[in-house]
């Protein structure tokens, strides 16, 4: 008997629904066991979000600073799982301040110690500065990395920005004015992530995933825009010195907040468009480095 472990947190639902069709193929198997972990916070985050809650997290959530979270079941710790499927969400270039919460718990190293673990993301667009991050955590409980899987809004940027906004603010998931796609993952890449399913079962009946990820890659589980790559770590350096003078700034906390979200007004109207023309500018200067960024974000080195 097989068991597998699968941990997630999600707000929208979004997440717990990529993974249950992950999971579909897997859950007819009677010699493999599923348990679940929803990550569970002491003070529940809001959905839908008030503006100022939504911008009051940005520092805690990028510093990765922990907040109290309910204890893990004990069935669940006195396991030993085969395999742990991690679902997670982005929340400003980083992890989600639950999930972070959870891996700085001893139960989480207790759960993911020398364990084989596979990622699923569900998030916008940028993913792959805050998956390096989740990848020093993992690598801190020794546990290996054997598949990542990456669900993301494939609308353009700007269009995303819009939707996404909406929906996290209202709790709906529509087309706003009835112009504007749904926001967040397409339904059909949603319905349509049940074709991993297949590939992580019969890798764990093997109890061999050296294959794993080229395996994933050939049902494109993970697409990576190279734009993205050069946005994403810019935007992390911006965001350390924006997460450090807010958190360390109690007294104008609610002033620098107001500051940072026009800052990123900006960043997303105005300095985004012209990096991005610089980008396409020098884009064959770059290009040995853009398709050796693909290659290694694409993997799980």
């Amino acid at each position: 008997m097989k068991k597998v472990l699968v941990i997630h947190y999600s707000q929208s639902g979004q997440l717990t629904e990529i993974l249950d069709n992950i999971l579909a193929p897997i859950n007819s198997e009677s010699d493999v066991e599923i348990d679940h972990l929803a990550i569970e916070m002491e003070s529940p985050f809001p959905f839908p979000w008030t503006k100022k809650e939504f911008f009051g997290v940005f520092p805690e959530t990028f510093l990765q600073k922990p907040q109290p979270i309910k204890a893990i079941p004990k069935e669940i710790l006195e396991k030993n799982y085969d395999l742990i499927i991690f679902g997670y969400t982005i929340w400003y270039l980083t992890p989600s301040l639950p999930t972070t919460s959870f891996l700085a718990s001893p139960d989480a190293q207790k759960l993911l110690s020398n364990k084989k673990v596979i990622t699923v993301i569900g998030c916008r667009n940028m993913w792959i500065m805050a998956h390096e991050k989740l990848k020093r955590r993992l690598k801190d409980f020794n546990a290996e990395l054997v598949g990542n899987i990456v669900l993301a809004d494939r609308h353009i940027n700007h269009i995303s920005v819009i939707t996404i906004t909406k929906w996290m603010f209202s709790g709906k998931k529509y087309k706003y004015l009835n112009i504007f796609p749904k926001p967040g993952v397409s339904q059909k890449d949603i319905d349509e992530s049940k074709k991993f399913g297949p590939i992580i079962l019969n890798h764990l009946k093997q109890d061999n995933y050296n294959t794993l990820q080229p395996q994933l890659l050939k049902k494109e589980a993970v697409k990576i825009k190279p734009f993205l790559i050069t946005t994403d770590k810019k935007a992390n350096r911006i965001f350390s010195k924006w997460a450090t003078l807010i958190g360390s700034n109690t007294k104008n906390r609610t002033f620098l907040l107001k500051l940072f979200n026009y800052y990123l007004i900006f960043a997303i109207w105005v300095i985004s468009p012209v990096v991005f023309i610089l980008f396409l500018a020098t884009y064959l200067l770059r290009i040995n480095k853009i398709k050796k960024d693909k290659k290694y974000y694409s993997s799980v080195s």
